[in-house]
């Protein structure tokens, strides 16, 4: 079976690598994200990563308690997330790498 090229997405913030995970859960799509500095706000992570529709749903997201960071619940919106952090929400799972 031969190896399909990844998909990757560019926004402003760095770039995002879609990938199937099937090892880790069953329902969890796991993306890779380059940031391009020291750090990207959870909130707009959230966003740029496809799983909130905006800034403000990303807020709303970690403000209902659906947002993990490596594992353990995150309440704070706009928490620096750093390459080699992992987040989680609604069945998507971005690992944060450095560019």
């Amino acid at each position: 079976m031969q190896e399909q090229d990844t998909p990757v997405l560019l926004s402003p913030a760095g770039r995002i690598k879609l990938e199937s995970n099937q090892t880790h859960r069953e329902h969890v799509k796991t993306i890779q994200f380059q940031v391009k500095g020291e750090y990207i706000r959870l909130c707009d992570l959230l966003k740029l990563a496809g799983i909130a529709g905006s800034g403000a749903q990303g807020k709303h997201m970690v403000a209902e308690g659906n947002v993990t960071v490596d594992g353990h619940p995150e309440n704070r919106k706009t928490a620096k997330i750093r390459a080699g952090q992992a987040v989680e929400c609604h069945g998507v799972k971005v690992v944060v790498t450095a560019k």
